[in-house]
């Protein structure tokens, strides 16, 4: 019965120690590259394939993004408008910690996802 309970725990705390993969629907707060203000929205994650389709509403504007990754981090690039640029998360057990930039950017924004 000990071997069972022990077993029974290794197993929840795998479970619980790292998410399967980024998919879900995040509240987000960031800062823009070379600008302390903080700005939030969300940003909706699914998976299309072996990618990613990323999702963010800001200030009432929408960036799409395609993603690629796994349980550990994502990579993603964007587009708004005429605006593209590129994004890279690290998970930080169901919240994803990441940094930003437009093309041709010389500074980085950063960005942090937590679960709604």
């Amino acid at each position: 019965m000990r071997k069972a309970a022990l077993s029974l725990f290794a197993l929840l705390a795998m479970t619980v120690a790292a998410p399967a993969d980024p998919v879900g629907r995040y509240k987000v707060t960031g800062t823009n590259p070379g600008d302390p203000s903080r700005y939030t929205g969300t940003v909706a994650v699914s998976r299309t394939g072996e990618t990613y389709r990323v999702i963010w509403n800001i200030a009432g504007q929408q960036y799409e993004g395609t993603g690629i990754g796994n349980k550990d981090f994502i990579a993603v690039s964007y587009r708004s408008g005429s605006q593209t640029g590129l994004a890279l998360y690290g998970a930080s057990g169901n919240t994803w910690r990441g940094v930003w930039t437009y093309s041709n950017g010389r500074q980085i924004g950063t960005e942090v996802w937590e679960p709604q």
